[in-house]
């Protein structure tokens, strides 16, 4: 008898642990949870001012006149014809300074800038794209619906269905495979119930049921490479060029695939914000080093194309 009371106690306290333990995960997923929304904030505050900085710096160029302008002809050279005609009437011609040669033919093509600000000053961006520049990256890069949250890493989907406070963990009904989804209780319709946007890893993948208010599922991606913009298909879709990946989730990859994924996510910021790519700033940094070489040349009032 006594062996039955203290193996009782010792469940019980088990229990008790465990709910302890769970209470903690709950906290740190609701305090992480929440520093992300700030973080968010804060990133699409700082990207809304870059982007205005940007449009106010473009819009200067566009206003620039085609006179007294250093034009970049197609040989590669800078015509100072257009800015000596202004500053010397008698003047017929001016010396032509070449770039300085390189060993590889394509030196013309990497030094001429392309600037994508000016374009879209000039009216190229469609209306669609501004109002989306406008709206805030997904929290946690998921979304909600009227019956579940749900966010993402690279490698995992997290969903959090609400249920009746003091759900019991044996009537709740869970099955996943690796194309479908059901969740309910038992003797009710199935809360979700429809085919995953992507295929799952089964056997990697599992629920919990929370506080006896919430079911967690924790679900493996099978490819660990892409973003799903959805859980379930025909379900609110997100943008997956707004996603955010954390870099404690990068530092996973091997640095061949890190320097890949960071490289996409980056260039895809950069052109929501009308900002130059990370190949288009290298042109722009040769430039630089350019015009740093010929410090006699008056670049100020430059129009390149």
């Amino acid at each position: 008898m006594r062996k039955h009371e203290l193996l009782a106690e010792q469940t019980e306290k088990d229990k008790k642990k465990e709910r302890e333990r769970e209470e903690k995960k709950r906290k740190e997923r609701i305090a992480k949870q929440k520093e992300q929304e700030e973080e968010e904030i804060r990133r699409h505050q700082a990207a809304l001012q870059a982007k205005k900085q940007a449009e106010a710096e473009a819009a200067n160029i566009a206003n620039t006149t085609d006179n007294d302008v250093v034009e970049l002809s197609e040989d590669g050279t800078f015509d100072l014809t257009a800015s000596n005609n202004s500053n010397n009437n008698n003047s017929t011609s001016a010396p032509v300074i070449p770039p300085p040669s390189t060993s590889s033919s394509s030196s013309t093509e990497d030094v001429t800038p392309e600037i994508q600000s000016e374009e879209k000053t000039n009216g190229e961006t469609p209306a669609e794209e501004e109002e989306e520049d406008n709206s805030p990256p997904p929290v946690g890069n998921g979304g909600k619906t009227d019956k579940y949250v749900w966010t993402q890493t690279l490698s995992e989907l997290n969903v959090v269905i609400p249920v009746p406070p003091g759900t019991k963990t044996k009537l709740v009904v869970v099955d996943i495979k690796n194309k479908r989804l059901k969740v309910g209780l038992k003797g009710e319709s199935p809360l979700i119930d429809g085919e995953l946007h992507k295929r799952v890893i089964v056997d990697d993948s599992f629920w919990t049921l929370e506080d006896g208010k919430e079911i967690a599922i924790n679900l493996q991606k099978d490819n660990k490479m892409e973003w799903w913009n959805c859980v379930i298909q025909g379900d609110p879709e997100i943008n997956t060029k707004k996603v955010q990946p954390e870099n404690s989730k990068l530092s996973d990859l091997d640095g061949e695939t890190r320097q890949t994924v960071e490289k996409m996510m980056y260039d895809q910021k950069q052109k929501s914000l009308g900002l130059p790519t990370s190949e288009e700033e290298k042109k722009q940094e040769m430039l630089k080093k350019f015009m740093a070489a010929h410090p006699e040349m008056d670049f100020s009032k430059a129009k390149f194309s």
